[in-house]
């Protein structure tokens, strides 16, 4: 069966309209998740739910088990529903019953057959053929602030002014799970208000000037003063450690040593929706950003930039460190001010206690 976009899926929900069988596959656990709990509460009726839900694991069914399942009618409902997580985990005893259903489903139960996100993970081309399917990929950094937007308002029933949802993102990064959490929070504090600016300061403890972003402008800047001021504030965030500041850097160096080998004509939406840059902020923001620090970099500086990065890795996994200010504030005068790939590990080496 063709894939189904996540718009014309929704929509169907809202229509009553429902496929007989399900595949929901993809690295985005979270999604599948939404997805599942928006079809359950679409398809089942909510009085009639204990008798025509049923959410099992794979691994926990065989065949005649999942037999029973399929070829259980729907108790004083019109339809009931039927959710296997971890699909690929069936046994073979049960993955034949499966077979044998997808070829003639019935029409008053809905099938969800759920894939887990694994890098090993490989998409299941009968499962794919033979049901209504949908991929769940990470949100890439430009669709984060509309998923906040469109999960404030469709799923929170509040409103979240787009200024606010940016300053989210930059304090929370792009996980999806750690994002609704903040989320619900910051709905509870706005009381049913609009979810401004203020709210997300006051309830996450980031203001505008102070992000991860601001901290990696002045650093692409060579702007040492006010990088090192800056980070106490970042590192007093949420979800933000001295190893993800370092993999920010590394990131956003390897950008920009890609932006210079291009003379000025870099496109760095290009590289980002090559799947090849993580920058954890705003695409647009990191885009503008990187464009602009060119003039601030050369290939010898950049390369002393990945060495002191390279460092700085190390020096992370060295339980001797004092701690992850210091070496932090090594490594942001070591950026800003390095000319030589040598005066950059002799730096960040100092850094580490004898």
């Amino acid at each position: 069966m063709p894939a189904l976009l996540d718009r014309a899926f929704e929509k169907s929900l809202k229509r009553g309209e429902f496929e007989r069988v399900y595949y929901f596959h993809g690295d985005d656990d979270f999604l599948k998740e939404q997805a599942v709990r928006a079809l359950i509460a679409a398809a089942v009726d909510p009085s009639t739910r204990d008798f025509n839900l049923d959410i099992r694991a794979a691994a926990e069914l065989d065949a005649e088990t999942l037999g029973s399942l399929l070829g259980t009618p729907p108790m004083m409902a019109e339809r009931r529903a039927v959710v296997v997580r971890d699909v690929a985990a069936l046994r073979k005893d049960a993955r034949a019953v499966l077979d044998r259903y997808l070829a003639s489903p019935v029409a008053d139960v809905v099938l969800a057959l759920v894939a887990p996100a694994s890098e090993k993970a490989k998409v299941d081309k009968a499962l794919e053929n033979r049901a209504a399917t949908l991929e769940f990929k990470p949100l890439s950094g430009d669709r984060v602030p509309r998923w906040i937007i469109h999960h404030v308002e469709s799923v929170l029933g509040a409103t979240i002014t787009p200024e606010a949802a940016e300053l989210l993102q930059q304090a929370a990064g792009n996980e999806l799970a750690a994002l609704a959490a903040e989320l619900d929070k910051l709905a509870s504090y706005a009381g049913g208000g609009t979810i401004d600016e203020d709210a997300v300061s006051d309830v996450v403890g980031v203001r505008r000037g102070e992000t991860l972003g601001d901290f990696l402008d002045r650093v692409a800047a060579r702007d040492t003063a006010g990088a090192l001021a800056l980070l106490p504030h970042i590192l007093a965030q949420p979800k933000t450690s001295a190893v993800s500041i370092v993999m920010a850097l590394t990131t956003q160096m390897l950008a920009i040593g890609w932006g210079i080998t291009r003379g000025g004509r870099a496109d760095y939406f290009e590289l980002l929706k090559s799947g090849k840059a993580f920058p954890m902020r705003p695409w647009g923001e990191a885009a503008r950003a990187w464009s602009a620090a060119e003039r601030h970099w050369n290939d010898d500086s950049i390369d002393g930039a990945l060495d002191a990065l390279l460092a700085s890795d190390i020096a992370l996994k060295e339980t001797r460190i004092s701690s992850d200010a210091q070496l932090l504030s090594t490594l942001v005068l070591t950026l800003c001010g390095v000319t030589r790939s040598t005066d950059a590990a002799r730096l960040l080496l100092s850094a580490v206690p004898a």
